[in-house]
């Protein structure tokens, strides 16, 4: 069954490297269907690839391989919620060490330019919080990181 709503992110002829990648690294993960070019076309041969319908963590997604016309930026990004440090360094070494590279507040990129945001529950309650001096604490130290920090964030939720 067709989902209602899908993420189309484009490619540039490597769709199914990253869904293939996702699906290794995120639970509840998985390439779910390859499409190949039925015949000849300006920009590729039949056989190429050219949609992979894929999941990330649930959320239905559909890599087109549309060429180099198009990149991706901070405008789209994955937020994944992270549980404890373990799994935050998990999903952030997996992204940043697979090519990918660092930027702040818990944001990295992926090989392909995708952006996610690997963001501990804990940081989101902090900032959230309505003790708005402790939020502010939080969000502070959180301005200092790349990857975050998750004892850091505790710390500073206390004072």
């Amino acid at each position: 069954m067709i989902a209602k709503n899908t993420i189309c992110l484009w490619f540039d002829g490597t769709a199914l490297e990253a869904a293939t990648f996702y699906a290794a690294t995120f639970p509840d993960s998985e390439v779910k269907a390859v499409h190949r070019a039925p015949g000849d076309y300006p920009a590729g041969e039949e056989g190429a690839v050219i949609t992979v319908e894929f999941t990330v963590l649930g959320l239905p997604c559909l890599g087109l391989n549309g060429g180099p016309a198009f990149r991706h930026s901070e405008a789209f990004s994955f937020q994944v919620a992270t549980d404890d440090q373990a799994e935050t360094d998990r999903y952030w070494d997996a992204i940043v060490g697979n090519g990918g590279q660092e930027s702040d507040c818990g944001w990295c990129k992926d090989r392909w330019g995708i952006s996610w945001q690997i963001t501990p529950r804990v940081l989101t309650e902090g900032y959230t919080s309505p003790d708005r001096a402790a939020a502010k604490r939080v969000f502070e130290a959180m301005m200092t990181m790349r990857k975050i920090d998750v004892a850091r964030i505790e710390a500073a939720r206390r004072g």
